[in-house]
């Protein structure tokens, strides 16, 4: 079950998504508008926040960045728009996926089910893709500390560079990176492969979980933001022009 906080301002949108949800077990909490999002967001907890783009007042894009500001819950916009500009301005505010209405419901309560599962992934999944990575790449012990058993490497370490896999967190010299969950997957799928070249349609493809065929705008934007996060390690993500990128901890 998860928690999710619907924001539209058509009543029967939000009964309709509420109807389904329910249905597949979550509890819901509804936001005729964004100020009213914003203010519930600021009392309670939520995994997925469904939210509109058009609303009077103010916007998606507002209530998105507003409540980013404080809290990183995953966000899942609608909008009656698919302009390749609005879905591109809302991955840059870190939205994890995009429904162009009119839609299915039940397609929306499956995309729920990948963001809820990808932002709460058991440490087992993130480890045997750890342990691969690290075979094909030929890993070294020195810019890794992880156990053999399978229950005990959760944990990737690069320095004062702490990737905690099981528990998604960062933190470089005790300090906990505040990013947000689209910039977890993206740097935990660069680290889980690690010293491999990554196309930006693997990338996206990967991260996104969908084949996106827009403006690459987007990931360099998240690119951009995890360097700026990392301080001094941002140089262990490296451009590869023409390719992709890849992340780097010979550097």
């Amino acid at each position: 079950m998860a928690r999710l906080l619907v924001v539209d301002d058509e009543e029967k949108i939000r009964l309709i998504i509420r109807k389904y949800a329910e249905m597949e077990g979550h509890q819901v909490t509804e936001a005729k508008d964004g100020i009213e999002a914003v203010s519930i967001c600021a009392l309670e907890d939520f995994d997925v926040i469904i939210l509109d783009v058009m609303m009077p007042g103010m916007d998606g894009f507002a209530v998105c960045k507003q409540v980013r500001r404080y809290k990183k819950i995953p966000v899942i916009m609608l909008s009656a728009r698919g302009e390749e500009y609005d879905r591109i301005k809302g991955f840059e505010l870190g939205v994890d996926d995009y429904v162009v209405k009119p839609f299915s419901p039940k397609e929306l309560m499956c995309r729920v089910r990948v963001v809820v599962q990808r932002n709460s992934v058991s440490g087992t999944a993130y480890i045997k893709s750890a342990l691969q990575s690290s075979a094909q790449a030929g890993q070294s012990e020195k810019s890794q500390d992880i156990e053999d058993s399978l229950t005990d490497r959760k944990v990737y370490r690069h320095g004062d560079l702490v990737v905690d896999f099981t528990g998604r967190s960062v933190m470089i010299k005790d300090h906990r990176l505040d990013l947000t969950p689209k910039e977890y997957d993206l740097l935990f799928y660069l680290v889980e492969n690690r010293n491999i070249a990554l196309s930006r349609d693997q990338l996206i493809t990967n991260v996104w979980g969908y084949d996106y065929y827009g403006d690459d705008r987007t990931l360099d934007t998240h690119i951009k933001r995890l360097r700026s996060s990392l301080e001094e390690y941002r140089s262990c993500i490296v451009t590869l022009r023409g390719v992709g990128y890849r992340f780097d901890d010979h550097i």
